[in-house]
């Protein structure tokens, strides 16, 4: 669905604990049709996409079909989640989607099996594309800041001219096929009333929502002052949904929720699982999560590319490191907090601080984090029994 999060726990392979990649988020176009005013990718600090090929060669393609196909092998997978983002993945045209699903599936050994995804803006989605994707297996996820044209105002085109009419064409195409529909990415706005974003894009029936918080660090601040304005924002929502019956899976309740009662997390942006997603570009170029490029220029770099390197020298690089060792990864303040085992120190891009400590800080949105936890923990509490005390919280 996006671009890194899914998390596992180890194997064990000896004595050496191996947690394999088993996401591959495969950049088939570099550029993007749109011009969205918060995107991190083209109006951040990282500007390595403008030496890049718009789009991967056939050669990359098939490079990294063979490295999946390597890893899938030595840490015999039998599943491994293949998602092609961009950029804009669509502007390729679906041919080089069906033709890099096909390189990639005859690679695999047998006994594993993909799953192919695409998270794309909506604007280029048509019902000849959509049903050729959807019969070749892929789901698609769409990108999203609310169901209505005013709500969308941050998603223009190079021209400023607003994407909301093309888009709500294709949420309404999605919305007629829920087998291939994947569901709806909002990166959060807390100037927009939660309640009509919440209520507009649960309207669109997707399966799933994942509410994003801004990509932003110490060093360069979310845009919204006090104490824990994302926090406030995101229970308000919780409530909504909690209450209100029936509706899609929102995946930071879910995630936060579970964790509460014990279970392993799935996602990078709470718990202490380590991350099982990797990136290969258009030139082959195999870097950490997208997040990272939110922090500076080359944060996401790993010096690795397809056509000299295994998945499993990614996996020894530190920067991956880093982001795999759970509670000893984090800094002083994280590993003695009482909620670390539920928020996990957030987003370990949202950590980073341009001053020498690097990511070794508490998440941008600590306050947030805890205002939300804290919250669903008490509404989870009720709901379970008054008598309940969950160990991390007191």
């Amino acid at each position: 669905m996006r671009a890194g999060g899914d998390a596992v726990a180890g194997e064990t392979t000896g004595r050496t604990a191996v947690v394999p990649f088993r996401q591959f988020v495969l950049k088939v176009h570099s550029r993007c049709n749109l011009a969205c005013t918060y995107c991190y990718i083209y109006a951040g600090p990282d500007r390595s996409w403008r030496t890049r090929p718009p789009a991967a060669p056939a050669a990359t393609v098939r490079q990294t079909a063979r490295r999946i196909a390597e890893h899938a092998r030595t840490h015999r997978l039998r599943a491994v989640r293949i998602d092609l983002h961009g950029g804009e993945p669509l502007l390729t045209g679906p041919g080089p989607l069906l033709e890099q699903a096909a390189a990639i599936r005859a690679a695999l050994p047998a006994g594993c099996a993909a799953d192919f995804g695409v998270q794309t803006n909506g604007t280029l989605l048509t019902p000849e594309i959509l049903d050729t994707l959807g019969a070749a297996g892929f789901r698609l996820g769409l990108s999203l800041d609310g169901g209505t044209p005013a709500l969308n105002h941050r998603r223009v085109d190079h021209a400023g001219r607003p994407s909301w009419p093309a888009v709500s064409r294709a949420a309404r195409l999605l919305r007629d096929r829920p087998g291939v529909f994947a569901g709806i990415l909002c990166t959060i706005d807390v100037t927009a009333d939660p309640a009509e974003v919440y209520g507009s894009l649960r309207a669109l029936d997707p399966p799933m929502l994942d509410f994003l918080l801004p990509h932003a660090n110490w060093s360069s601040p979310p845009p919204a002052a006090g104490r824990a304005p994302y926090g406030d924002w995101l229970c308000a929502v919780f409530d909504l949904w909690w209450d209100g019956g029936p509706g899609p899976r929102v995946r930071v309740f879910t995630e936060i929720l579970g964790l509460l009662l014990g279970r392993p997390g799935s996602s990078e942006a709470v718990g202490l699982s380590p991350v099982v997603a990797v990136i290969v570009d258009t030139d082959g170029a195999i870097e950490q999560v997208d997040s990272l490029k939110s922090a500076y220029e080359g944060a996401a770099a790993t010096g690795l590319d397809v056509f000299h390197h295994t998945f499993d020298q990614a996996l020894a690089h530190p920067g991956m490191a880093a982001r795999r060792t759970g509670r000893d990864g984090l800094g002083a303040q994280c590993r003695t907090c009482a909620l670390v085992e539920v928020c996990g120190g957030g987003n370990y891009a949202h950590r980073y601080r341009a001053d020498g400590s690097g990511f070794t800080n508490p998440s941008v949105y600590c306050a947030d984090l805890e205002r939300l936890i804290r919250h669903i923990a008490a509404r989870l509490k009720t709901a379970v029994t008054p008598n309940w005390r969950h160990p991390h919280m007191t």
